[in-house]
Order: structure tokens, then sequence, then C-alpha cells
């Protein structure tokens, strides 16, 4: 009964969770400069009792309470550049001065929000409850996602040396699926890798009458771009998934002067490192070969950013969090046959960094099915009930799976 007792206990907590979640989603902060939440997360872990230390931007809880399995359970803390639209009372009206100066406004439309409140639910629970468990948990507060740089952050400075060494990481996500009040876990691949490539091309201006003078980088550019959608068409095992996106593409101001510059934004999507080196390549390969074609003086240039790695849940430990949690939360709270997604997340840059098995999985974010506003809509407003209770829920069968003093008696 020790796992049922620490889910009973949140019930204490619901009404300072529900102001803690509201206070978040009305303070939003960007990534890498949420200062704020991570002293609001200190405060409340140091009160719980948990040996606190700042690391890479990050915040992270150490709980020691006996022998037993290190569990580490991960949440990410920041915001997006986006004004809300979503009429709650609660709303962001937040602006904040982005990395390079520019002031814009702030929301917490992925539902970061959520994962803090959950990650601190689960805390007080974990604490106000060690005799129901044996063994070390490890609340980690991360920085940085939406830019793919705050896991990195947290090991470039110093995670695996300065914390205890995890047998597992656990991670989740609030999404459009499964509906509100129910998770679901996929083992195997489940979010994808992905970069940003920016790249610049070169040509040699003219004025529009004489095009015979120009090296026309507007013509350029469109014939890459037509040129890229073969490579996934051509190159990629159809077995494999891979995207290829152009975003952008700018090139010139007015009708009657061909540019000498012209820049296109990719962003790429694989469930493999091999196949997103392969999208890589071949997109390098393709804009070059494009560029000596059309006669361009200057090699094109290529910058890559926001990468992530891919999410890659391991199926042993999947399969014994999805019995858990239809254990404790019921089996009609359980999502059947979860799919993959082709969206992106940094967390597999920590338990990579300690070479353990880690399970990252989704929580829903609404009650109804129809017309619901996706993460990173400007008017993304998830049911606070039972979005809240399930992520706080899920978090802590995910630990009491590995800690629970039953589970340890049997030798799990």
């Amino acid at each position: 009964m020790s796992t049922e007792k620490v889910l009973k206990s949140i019930e204490k907590i619901a009404k300072e969770q529900e102001d803690f979640y509201k206070y978040l989603h009305s303070h939003p902060e960007l990534s890498m400069e949420e200062s704020n939440t991570a002293n609001m997360v200190c405060e409340k872990l140091v009160s719980f009792g948990y040996d606190v230390q700042r690391i890479g931007g990050g915040i992270v809880g150490v709980l020691k309470n006996g022998e037993g399995k290190t569990v580490l359970y991960r949440a990410d803390m920041d915001a997006l550049p986006i004004k809300e639209i979503s009429n709650l009372p609660y709303a962001s009206s937040v602006t904040q001065k982005k990395l390079k100066g520019e002031m814009v406004p702030v929301m917490h439309a992925c539902g970061h929000d959520f994962h803090v409140t959950a990650g601190i639910g689960a805390a007080w629970a974990m604490a106000n409850n060690k005799d129901e468990w044996s063994g070390t948990y490890i609340a980690l507060f991360q920085p940085g996602e939406e830019l793919g740089c705050g896991s990195q952050s947290m090991v470039e400075d110093g995670l695996v040396e300065k914390i205890p060494h995890p047998d597992i990481a656990f991670a989740q996500h609030v999404l459009v699926a499964p509906k509100s009040g129910m998770v679901g876990v996929c083992p195997g691949p489940f979010l994808s890798t992905a970069a940003s490539i920016d790249i610049k091309v070169y040509g040699k201006g003219s004025h529009g009458s004489m095009p015979h003078l120009s090296v026309d980088t507007v013509v350029l550019a469109a014939n890459i771009v037509t040129r890229l959608q073969t490579i996934v068409a051509r190159e990629i095992n159809p077995m494999d998934m891979a995207v290829l996106t152009v975003g952008a593409l700018n090139a010139g101001d007015t009708s009657n002067i061909i540019p000498q510059e012209a820049v296109i934004k990719i962003n790429i999507r694989a469930y493999t490192d091999e196949v997103r080196e392969h999208l890589i390549e071949a997109i390098k390969r393709t804009v070059k070969a494009e560029c000596t074609a059309s006669r361009s003086p200057k090699d094109p240039e290529f910058k890559i950013y926001n990468e992530y790695p891919p999410t890659i849940n391991d199926k042993e430990a999947a399969f014994k969090l999805q019995e858990a949690f239809k254990k404790y939360l019921g089996e009609d709270r359980v999502e059947k046959d979860y799919q993959p997604m082709s969206a992106s997340e940094d967390f597999s840059n920590i338990p990579n960094a300690f070479g353990i098995p880690y399970v990252f999985w989704g929580f829903g974010a609404y009650n109804k099915k129809e017309d619901i506003l996706p993460n990173h809509n400007p008017a993304f407003a998830p049911d606070l009930h039972p979005t809240m209770e399930t992520g706080t829920e899920a978090a802590i069968v995910a630990a009491m799976s590995y800690l629970e003093k039953n589970d340890i008696k049997k030798g799990l």
C-alpha cells in the first residue's frame, strides 16, 4: 500500500499546488533566464529537506533515505517568446529582454509550468512519506529546454560529478494527446532528434532589367528548396522517419534589384543520429552542387543550431512503468498503443551523460478531443484539473516503482 499512501497524501497540498501553478503561469521566464522560477524551486526543495545545488542554470535537490535505488526526475522550467491570448484570469502579461537585448512577450505556451508544479508536488510527497520508500530521490529542474541547450549546460557544469549516480531517469511532457487525466508510454524511440540549419548563399547583384549580368540568388535559392525535397524521398529508407522542412527563404527587398545574398532556414527531424547525419550531409552536398551550377562566386555558409538528441525510451523500463501506471492510476488512464512523435526534447542528454536508462512519457492536457489548441499556440491553456494532479501522480508512481520498500524486498 506504500505507493497508494504517497499518492493519497498529495490531496493535502492541492490548493497550494494550484496557487503555485497559477503563479508560475503568470510569471514565465525565457530560456536560460529562469532566475525567479529557479529561486522558487530552490526555496521549496530546501523547505522539504532536500540538499540543493545550483548547476548549469538548473536546480537539483537530493533526498537520501537509506539503502536502495537512486531515481532522478527531471522537469524543465522555461517559457516561450509568445504573447498570451488565452483569456485565463492568470494569463501572462510579462515581457522580458532576450539574450540579444530585444524585449518580447513571454508565455508558458508549452506547459513547462505544469512540469515544474508536478515536480514540486512529487518532491513534497517523497519528502513527507519517507517511511514508504528507501533509496535516493533526485528532483532536477532544468533550464533552457526550448533552446536545446539547458540539459547540456547542466552536464557541462559538472552534473555527473556533483550528484549521486542515478539508476534510472524519468521525465514527462503535457501534450494534446492523450486526453487529460491519462498518461501514455512509448517503449523505444519516442521523440525525434532535431536540428535547425541556416544557409547563406551568394550571387552577383544586378539591375532587374539586366539579369544576364547577375548570379541570381533568388533563382538559386528556389532551385535549392526544390532539390532538397528529394533527399527524404530518394535518399532515406522509407522505413526510417525523416522530416526536412524549409521554414524560411529570405532574399532581396524590392522588385527591380537582383540580390547578392539569400538565406534559407531549415529544420530537420529523425529518430536516429544516423539518419540525422545523413540529412545534414545531403543538405550540404545539395546546396554546394546548386551553387556550383549557378556560378556562385563564394562558397555557401552553414550554421547548425538548436540541436536535440533523440529520445529513445529503455524498453524494459518503459514496460515496467506502463504496468505501474495501470496498477496505481488505473488501466483506463493509460493510453493504449501510444505512438512516437516527431517533436524533440533535450532531456536525454542527462541520462546519456550518466550512461543510464530512462523513460519519457506524455500526459494529457485537455478533457475534450476537438477544437484543442496545441503546444506553442498563443492560446494554449490545458485544463488545470485533472492535468495538474495527473502529472504529479505520474511522477510519484515512476519514482515509487523503483523506491517502494515492497519492491526493494523483492529485489526489483
